[in-house]
């Protein structure tokens, strides 16, 4: 996020209008804080709270999973979750309240495939955010892949989705076609299309003028990076290029 997002509001009302197990969470931050753009406290709708709390919430309970936060899933995490030195304190307490509380993060999974339903591509967002902070460290740890999948189960992805998501991450026995969805007899023509559809599908600038979070434009950019080398490899294999 980009400094003065995170501002020091009423923090007990926004954990009224966001509800449920991460309207609780907000509420109980120390000192209150909701998301505050060009002046309006949930800018175009309170999904973007929604959105980012459940990532920050999902990113401890996957911390707690694992059992050891090292320093450069620390990194990791600010790099998704982009925050200014006054805003950090607050994304910290948030982070803290969420490991330790007695919810599940089946609550808060449940919670964002609630409140994203019919809008599978926000929750792949979140996905991703988890993925980029569980590799930071050169590994998926096994506790890591448990949890990253049951996310994925408990947000309606199957096992091939999961594997396609993956793939943008981990080595999938190295398969470029993976990180595309596609077969690999798909022909030159199938290829060119999915890869165009897949690039508008997920450019940035459609994240930013559907009005989401900055966190959602980050990870939107390093899958749209991942999906262009996927598919520059494969023309070079082919000789497309």
């Amino acid at each position: 996020m980009s400094i003065g997002l995170w501002g020091k509001l009423g923090g007990a009302g926004l954990g009224l209008a966001v509800g449920g197990p991460l309207g609780g969470l907000v509420g109980g931050v120390a000192g209150h804080f909701l998301v505050d753009r060009e002046g309006a406290p949930f800018g175009a709708t309170p999904r973007d709270v929604v959105f980012t709390t459940g990532l920050v919430a999902l990113a401890a309970k996957m911390a707690k999973s694992d059992g050891v936060v090292t320093p450069s899933e620390v990194e990791a995490f600010a790099q998704v979750v982009q925050v200014g030195e006054r805003e950090r304190p607050g994304v910290q307490r948030l982070f803290d309240l969420a490991k330790g509380t007695s919810n599940g993060f089946e609550a808060y999974a449940r919670q964002l495939a609630t409140t994203f339903h019919g809008e599978p591509g926000l929750l792949e967002d979140v996905l991703d955010g988890l993925f980029h902070i569980a590799k930071a460290d050169g590994a998926i740890h096994e506790a890591e892949e448990r949890y990253l999948r049951a996310v994925a189960e408990t947000f309606g992805f199957d096992e091939p989705a999961f594997r396609r998501i993956a793939a943008r991450h981990v080595r999938l026995s190295d398969d470029p076609y993976a990180v595309l969805g596609l077969d690999h007899d798909v022909d030159d023509a199938g290829l060119k299309a999915a890869h165009r559809a897949l690039v508008i599908a997920n450019h940035p600038d459609r994240a930013m003028a559907r009005g989401l979070p900055p966190e959602a434009v980050t990870i939107a950019t390093r899958r749209l990076a991942a999906i262009n080398a996927a598919y520059d490899r494969i023309s070079s294999e082919r000789g497309l290029r």
